[in-house]
């Protein structure tokens, strides 16, 4: 991606967080200063040529995507965009705005569940060595 292209996709990303629809600054409330079993959240964040809604990026989990009324027709993009970030090791979750607003701790739930899935399936070591090598 040429530097245009990511300054473009930042700008994107900080114009995206200022204009945050409802049901993102709702889920952003009860996630931003760890609130969430002390993991560290991020909003609008770029991954690739993608920006995420939220993004817990040292679980590698979890990006969190709500979809609204203007993402029906979005399907398969969404199903690109999805594609992308698991190829790059992330889990995707994907609510509706609705849920957001009907049942936001059972939104929480469901993300504190595939947080904490992330954390016991983690490599402790980032570079284990080859069996049969010791450290």
């Amino acid at each position: 991606m040429s530097k245009a292209n990511r300054f473009t996709l930042r700008e994107r990303a900080r114009q995206l967080r200022r204009d945050q629809t409802v049901a993102e600054k709702t889920l952003w409330a009860r996630l931003r200063s760890r609130q969430l079993n002390g993991f560290k959240f991020r909003r609008q964040f770029v991954i690739g040529h993608f920006i995420t809604d939220f993004c817990c990026c040292k679980q590698r989990l979890v990006v969190v995507e709500i979809d609204g009324g203007q993402h029906a027709s979005k399907t398969a993009t969404d199903e690109t965009r999805s594609a992308f970030l698991r190829s790059r090791g992330y889990k995707v979750l994907r609510f509706w705005d609705n849920e957001v607003f009907e049942n936001i701790d059972g939104v929480l739930e469901q993300i504190a569940q595939a947080l904490n899935d992330a954390a016991r399936n983690q490599n402790p070591h980032p570079f284990p060595s080859p069996s049969g090598r010791g450290l």
